[in-house]
Order: structure tokens, then sequence, then C-alpha cells
């Protein structure tokens, strides 16, 4: 059996029936079940659709890895684009040897309110094809989503973060579609915040000045948001979003309660606190599995620093809408920086909010105006205005070309 996965995969076919049929070969032809409906199906009813096999233990995903998962797919404002192009098959696997009746029990709970299919009696599946799929796929209890083309070809062995990352905007989920979306991302606050809340979506795309940051130290946040506070009174516009740190707890949940008494109250509650991290985790590792590492990948190592940061004086991010101009300030740096507001406060009407800050963060390298040049390539989304010269702090002179 295995050696026939091994070749029926090897070979092209002229849709994906063979290769469903022979994975989900069980006693009738109604293998598969519609949870939305709870209806019976076979495997005709994917043919044409991209299949995407999501492969656990039978208690799936933690909740609000479940919950973001139907965000991001069913969910999704791009899913209505592509709605009946693809289906997600929830493949169970047992952690024994044998289903346990705790096991089939939490998959009876689970099977009905999952809005997509599954294999409706996945203790019947044949032994040959789970070890198949632990050996050739690579499952080892954590979940995987493998992806199958309309041909029934493998084009992803997993293609679960870029789903994360870019919900039903990673159709066809192919290996290739995951490059092809990293060559057109950049280091910018809508990677950052991509679908997390809707109201953080609009800000990004209104171009508002937002401000990310991230502690547990509760005096730290105390002082901070009174700084920022000082700064916004001053007239700078600006939004500010709390996100604990990596692997937020019942801390992070008992700051969220006393910020929302005293401070302000925060946009996204402990759940969304939590798919932030999520994505940034599998931000790093889609990275990671397409050879990218914090010394080459500008992407992961902004990444890193905020994964891996245990400084309990916190961190901001500082970002506007669509612009790829995004300052990072860690501990003690940032209240030096917001200190000296008066003196650089004076060049944002001009500046823009980022830019002045910068002139702060990172003193001219030279005194007065210098020659340097810099090509901006036209991109859709790109946000018009001023630049600093990264060398004087000076702003720059415009020229457009035309090629």
């Amino acid at each position: 059996m295995h050696q026939k996965l091994l070749s029926l995969f090897k070979k092209s076919h002229i849709d994906n029936q063979n290769v469903l049929q022979m994975l989900f070969a069980l006693k009738d032809d109604l293998p598969l079940k519609d949870c939305s409906t709870q209806g019976k199906l076979g495997v005709s009813a994917l043919k044409s659709k991209v299949v995407l096999l999501l492969i656990s233990k039978p208690d799936l995903l933690p909740f609000e890895q479940l919950f973001f998962l139907v965000n991001q797919t069913y969910d999704h404002p791009h899913n209505d684009k592509i709605e009946g192009s693809y289906a997600i098959i929830w493949v169970p696997i047992s952690f024994y040897e044998a289903w346990t009746d705790a096991e089939q029990k939490l998959f009876d709970f689970i099977s009905n309110s999952m809005p997509c299919y599954l294999v409706r009696q996945p203790w019947s599946l044949n032994s040959a094809v789970v070890n198949f799929m632990k050996q050739e796929w690579n499952y080892g209890g954590e979940a995987i989503m493998v992806v199958l083309d309309s041909e029934g070809m493998i084009t992803n062995l997993n293609a679960l973060d870029m789903v994360f990352i870019w919900g039903s905007k990673a159709y066809p989920f192919s290996l290739s579609r995951e490059n092809e979306l990293w060559d057109g991302e950049q280091w910018k606050m809508q990677l950052i915040t991509n679908e997390i809340h809707p109201i953080l979506t609009q800000w990004v795309e209104e171009g508002r000045n937002i401000c990310i940051y991230g502690s547990e130290n509760l005096d730290w946040i105390r002082e901070f948001n009174a700084k920022m506070k000082d700064i916004k009174d001053a007239g700078m516009q600006h939004e500010m979003i709390y996100v604990g740190k990596n692997n937020p707890g019942e801390h992070t949940k008992e700051i969220l309660s006393i910020m929302n008494r005293e401070i302000h109250s925060n946009l996204l509650s402990f759940t969304k606190i939590q798919l932030f991290w999520l994505r940034l985790e599998s931000m790093r590792r889609s990275k990671s599995r397409l050879g990218n590492n914090a010394s080459t990948d500008n992407v992961v190592a902004q990444i890193s620093a905020l994964l891996d940061n245990n400084n309990d004086n916190g961190w901001a991010v500082y970002g506007k809408g669509l612009s790829t101009d995004i300052v990072r300030v860690e501990g003690d740096e940032i209240f030096r920086c917001l200190n000296l507001f008066r003196q650089w406060g004076k060049n944002v009407g001009r500046l823009e909010f980022i830019d002045a800050l910068r002139t702060v963060l990172e003193p001219p390298l030279v005194d007065g105006p210098c020659n340097h040049t810099q090509v901006v390539p036209y991109s859709e989304g790109l946000v018009q205005g001023n630049m600093v010269c990264q060398n004087c702090k000076l702003l720059m002179k415009k020229l457009t070309i035309y090629e």
C-alpha cells in the first residue's frame, strides 16, 4: 500500500479522484462529512477543487488557533472571490494505536461545530495510509495542512502557516504561491496587523500613525502611556495598540483588565493578542522553511526581535498606514526619545511623525545637506509625501523619472 501511494503521487492525473479514493478508501462510498450540513459526501464532491488536508490529533488545535483558522478561510473577505475553489478536510489521527473513547467523544464534539469537511470515521482509515502520512508527509503530532491541487498533485507539505498569515488570499496555497506572496511583502504595519481586527485594518488603510507596544511591566506601561498621551495632547495624532509579549498568559489578562480601567480601552482582546503572536510565529516558520534567516532577511530579523524580546522595560513599533517606514524602539531608549519630544516634535509638521522621531533615534551622519540620492520604485499603495535623507536627516528634493 505504501508503494502504491508513492507511485500514485508521482504520476500525473486528469483530476484528484484516484488520489482521494486511495486515501479515503473506507467501507462505503461516502467517507466524508460536511459539518455545516451534517450531510455525508463522496470524494466526487471534491472534483476540480484544491484540497487542503488538515491532519492533526483528535483535539485539532487550541481554541484560539482554531478560531483564527476559520476566520482566515471561511470568514475571510477574500473568500467570496474564490468560494467553491478549495475545500478543507480534517483528517484526525489518534495519538494511540487505537482510538480511545475519550478521543471519539472529542471528535464528535468538534465535528459538530466545524465549518469544513472531515473524515466521518477516522478510526477506520487504513493504517498504511496513516503511516504514509507520518513517514512521507512528516506528520508527527503537530497539525499540518497538506495541499493537493485539482489534479491530486502535492503542491505544499504544510500550508498552515501561510493560511494563518494571509488567509484565503494564499489560494491556491502552493509552495510557489507562498514564495510569490513573500516576494510582494515588506516589513510594514499591513503585514504585522493584517486581519487581526477590522478596525486596525481600517486604520492602516486610512494611513493613520499607529503604535504597537508590548510589556508585562505595569509601571512601564503606565509611564509609557502617560508620555504618549502628552504627545497626543500636543496635536500628534496616533493610535495605541497593546499586545503584551510572546506567549501571553494570565498576567497579560490582568494587565488588560487594569489598562481598561486606568489607561485606555485596548482595541485587542486577549484572544486577539494571542492571534497577533501566532501570526508572527507563523511568519518566522514560513520564512525559515523557505531558507531565510535573521542575518539575511529584514522581515525575519524584525519578527525575531519581537518574538525573542524578554526585556521587562518593553518595546514599541511605530508605523504609518501602508508605508514601509517603521521604527522599532526598546527599553530605556523609548523614554529617552519621548523625553526629547520638545526637540523633535517641532519637525513633525514637515517630516511626518516617524521621520521626526528618527531624527533623535538616528543622528545625522554628516553636518548640513549632502548629495545622497535614492530611487523609490512606484508600487500600488505607495504613500506620496516627503522623504528624509538617511545621511543628513534633511528633506530630500523629489524628482519624477519615467522609463
